[in-house]
């Protein structure tokens, strides 16, 4: 029998998820998703066939597994308003929401619960997503694996031990799509300044992503070792590696992640205090 799993906010990482589970076989009656709004579950209703409910506490009294997918600034409200029926119940919490700490929504819950953090990212949306995930000491070994399972459904899933490495999980992968969309931005400006249309150097350099990445993911080999077998000596590609590196794009993407770090950091300790 599949684990009730009831989702706490029905947006489109909370859509993400639930597609996947689906896509892998998860049994539809075992999942629930609320809102606040009958007009924003209605949507997933039609295209899942999940249950759907406006009432958290009620919704939360026979699950297995609750995921605190609503955005953080409300979380706090959110969690009083089930903190009796998750006392009841006990099951494993496994939140989406960015920057709060497992020991802080354990404790806006009543404490003594098995808590999971998740450091998602947007290809979550497609299927793609990679996913940083933290559990505290409370959560069994049977649970983290149901945690895996239900975030697998979404992409990539890796563990870390010390919560403090989700903030490095966040520069890694989790605002990382936004590196890549400009990286596009900047390679198609190129392209058209080199005389291609705009919509065909896009192309191109999306595909080429999408390769590269294909690539290295099935390969045995490192990035680095990739990078090497296509710079031919002398030839186009070393020109254009020598001069990325000779503008020290190793240093900007080290200090880019570096900052973004660092505001993750800043907003736990926010949202912590509040």
């Amino acid at each position: 029998m599949a684990s009730q799993v009831t989702f706490i906010g029905a947006g489109n990482m909370a859509g993400a998820i639930i597609g996947g589970m689906i896509d892998s076989g998860y049994l539809r009656d075992a999942i629930t998703a609320t809102s606040p709004s009958d007009e924003m579950l209605a949507p997933m209703r039609e295209k899942y066939g999940i249950h759907t409910a406006t009432d958290n506490a009620a919704a939360v009294a026979e699950a297995d597994v609750v995921v605190l997918a609503v955005k953080p600034q409300i979380m706090q409200d959110v969690c009083a308003g089930m903190r009796d029926a998750i006392q009841a119940r006990k099951p494993l919490i496994v939140s989406v929401a960015a920057g709060l700490p497992a020991e802080t929504l354990e404790a806006w819950l009543g404490g003594e619960l098995a808590v999971v953090r998740c450091m998602p990212n947007t290809p979550s949306l497609v299927g793609a997503g990679a996913a940083g995930l933290y559990a505290n000491a409370k959560v069994s070994d049977t649970q983290r694996d149901l945690a895996t399972e239900l975030l697998e459904a979404a992409g990539l899933v890796e563990w870390v031990d010390d919560e403090g490495l989700l903030e490095a999980v966040t520069a890694v992968s989790g605002s990382a799509p936004a590196y890549f969309f400009l990286m596009f931005e900047a390679m198609e400006e190129a392209g058209v300044s080199l005389g291609l249309p705009a919509d065909t150097a896009r192309r191109l350099a999306m595909q080429t992503a999408f390769g590269a990445a294909r690539m290295a993911m099935d390969s045995d080999k490192t990035p680095g070792e990739l990078k090497r077998n296509v710079m031919s000596p002398g030839g186009t590609t070393e020109r254009a590696i020598s001069h990325l590196e000779d503008a020290g794009m190793r240093r900007i993407v080290a200090e880019a992640m570096d900052a973004c770090a660092a505001r993750a950091r800043e907003m736990a300790d926010e949202l912590g205090k509040h």
